[in-house]
Formats: C-alpha cells, sequence, structure tokens
C-alpha cells in the first residue's frame, strides 16, 4: 500500500504552531481514517498543465463511505501528494464533523482571535500613552 503511516495533521506543522503561538492544541480527538471506509478514484483533471494534466488521472476523489464526504484534490500533477492532501483535508472535514467546537481548526482560530484581541489592546494601550504623554508635556497648545 502506498500510504502506510497514519493520517493526521502534520506534526511539523502542528509544532511550529505551537511554537508560533505558545499554547497547546488538544489533538487526542482528532480521527483516524480506516481504509476500508474509503473509496478513492483517479479522474483526469483539468486546468493548465497541458498533456501532464489532460492525458493522466492524478486528480483524487475520496470519499468516505460512514458519512458520505467527499473530498477532491488535484492541486499538483504527483498523484501520491494529491492522495496524501486529499485524506488531509478529509480528516479534517471529520474532525469538524465529529468534533465541532474542539476540532483543530476552531482551536486554531479562537488562538487567531486571541492573538489579534491582545495585539488590537496593546496597540489601544500605546496609543492612550502617548496621548497622556503628550498632554503632560506639552499641555494644551491650541
Amino acid at each position: 500500500m502506498l500510504l502506510s503511516r497514519s493520517v493526521f495533521f502534520n506534526s511539523r506543522s502542528i509544532n511550529n504552531f505551537l511554537i508560533r503561538f505558545k499554547t497547546t492544541l488538544d489533538s487526542s480527538k482528532v480521527p483516524v481514517l480506516v481504509e476500508t471506509d474509503l473509496e478513492e478514484t483517479f479522474v483526469r483533471g483539468s486546468g493548465p498543465g497541458g498533456q501532464s494534466v489532460a492525458k493522466t488521472s492524478n486528480k483524487v476523489v475520496l470519499t468516505h463511505r460512514p458519512t458520505g464526504i467527499v473530498v477532491q484534490c488535484h492541486s499538483s500533477r504527483s498523484l501520491f501528494k494529491n492522495r496524501e492532501e486529499a485524506r488531509r483535508l478529509l480528516v479534517a472535514k471529520l474532525d469538524e464533523l465529529y468534533n465541532g467546537d474542539q476540532s483543530m481548526e476552531a482551536q486554531k482560530q479562537r488562538i487567531e482571535l486571541k492573538k489579534h484581541s491582545e495585539s488590537t489592546r496593546r496597540k489601544h494601550k500605546l496609543q492612550e500613552m502617548k496621548k497622556a504623554w503628550k498632554e503632560r508635556e506639552f499641555g494644551d497648545e491650541k
């Protein structure tokens, strides 16, 4: 079989994310793909690329039988890369379906929102401090 390792989110990208945001993500609930639940078909893709796209079946259509979720991937010319990417997309969709607010994507969005609000708070605090300094140093020079 071409894909022998389990398909979770790429551990390197998770580690980079954790280092960048200094927080932890709970990946314990991420669903594991069972190969017998998958129906994989390869079809001819479309778009730019000429003969390498038009005459090869390198677009992956992956169907998860228990839920009926269908994922299509044609992001590269490599069939192997498209298979890996399709599985990654399917895991993300299943995670969103099963876990909802506790999915990896929802956790990342909450962290981004918290980071953005903290950045905005710091910006406003700095503006207030500058305004107070100007009033203290220069007074009302109008």
